[in-house]
């Protein structure tokens, strides 16, 4: 899995157990590889008008395309991305095919997701070269917070706390450190204040308006800050899942077809990903690497309660976590509310 998703990031082709080689449409330097046949997603498909309505239920399931002609990556980019689409309004034309290998081409979109890439490959490529190799049941077995462990940790002044301490976890196949911020000192008998934040670079150091992420940092932190003030003590678990899970990039791309008229979650699924793909496990297994297993926890988002319950840790309150609405983010909010189902208090 490590190996695949390296090789995803860096251009290079892999086959999912007797599928077909699969060449990554965004990353693959490879200007002289041609193929007629595209993997692509069905909410990309849909857009297309190569698949039925049933069939496009799930955006993020995969459909095999035919073209006329072989495409070459320049071409085949624009049929993956649609944040091009205003710039690139015809493409074709195609033809969806049956899709003999579908397990192994579920494996593949998930892989691009992992990686940040488009959920787009051409398919036996010529001149792909050699692929990285693994099996369909590779993906079921793997898994970001089985592997994780403390990689070190350290005293961190910070405006909210000068005695704060940072404690770094990282997995031996992820690239990715995600890290714990304590605020006060550990106490047995009252549960600590806990908030799951996932990286927003936008939001958390560019101070975006189109998200409430920074203003929800900057509010745990300091309701931590009072809680240790208190006698108590706060966790903020910052997890690198950025966009939902689906990375900066895809993120990027979201908020570009947000600007043509998408919400958060049309957007993600206009892109063939998840409209949500974070591990929330993982912050139950960081919470157990800390020695904590019950937590009052600073959310709206029910989908949190209930992951972290199923992995084993207890919830003891749920504390509300809500920031006022500006004119550029109170759309995004409301598809929170509306559609991804997160409370008002």
């Amino acid at each position: 899995m490590a190996q695949a998703i390296d090789a995803l990031r860096h251009g290079w082709p892999i086959r999912v157990g007797e599928a077909p080689v699969l060449l990554p449409v965004e990353t693959a330097p490879l200007p002289e590889a041609r193929a007629t046949r595209l993997l692509i997603s069905a909410a990309r498909a849909e857009t297309l008008r190569l698949t039925n309505q049933r069939a496009a239920a799930d955006g993020h399931s995969p459909v095999l395309i035919r073209a006329a002609e072989p495409l070459g990556l320049a071409e085949a980019f624009p049929v993956a991305d649609p944040a091009r689409d205003l710039d690139n309004p015809l493409k074709g034309p195609f033809a969806a095919e049956a899709l003999a290998w579908r397990e192994a081409a579920v494996v593949a979109l998930q892989l691009a997701r992992i990686a940040g890439v488009l959920p787009a490959f051409l398919v036996d490529a010529a001149g792909a070269g050699e692929a990285v190799t693994l099996e369909p049941g590779d993906l079921a077995t793997w898994s970001d917070s089985a592997n994780l462990r403390v990689a070190t940790r350290a005293r961190l002044p910070i405006a909210a706390d000068e005695e704060a301490e940072i404690v770094a976890f990282r997995a031996i196949d992820d690239m990715r450190e995600h890290v714990a911020l304590i605020l006060g000192q550990q106490t047995s008998d009252r549960a600590p204040l806990v908030r799951l934040h996932s990286e927003c670079l936008t939001g958390d150091v560019f101070s975006s308006l189109k998200c409430d992420c920074g203003p929800q940092l900057d509010a745990a932190l300091a309701a931590m800050s009072a809680e240790a003030a208190a006698g108590g003590w706060g966790i903020l678990l910052y997890l690198r899942q950025e966009g939902r899970g689906i990375g900066l990039v895809n993120k990027l791309r979201a908020y570009r077809l947000q600007d043509e008229g998408l919400d958060t979650l049309e957007a993600n699924r206009s892109l063939g990903l998840p409209e949500e793909a974070r591990d929330f496990p993982l912050a139950a297994r960081m919470l157990d690497l800390l020695g904590v297993r019950a937590i009052r926890l600073m959310t709206n988002n029910p989908a949190k309660v209930e992951a972290l319950q199923k992995a084993g840790v207890t919830v003891a309150e749920r504390v509300p976590h809500q920031l006022p609405a500006n004119p550029h983010n109170h759309r995004y909010l409301e598809t929170k509310r509306d559609r991804a189902g997160h409370l008002l208090t």
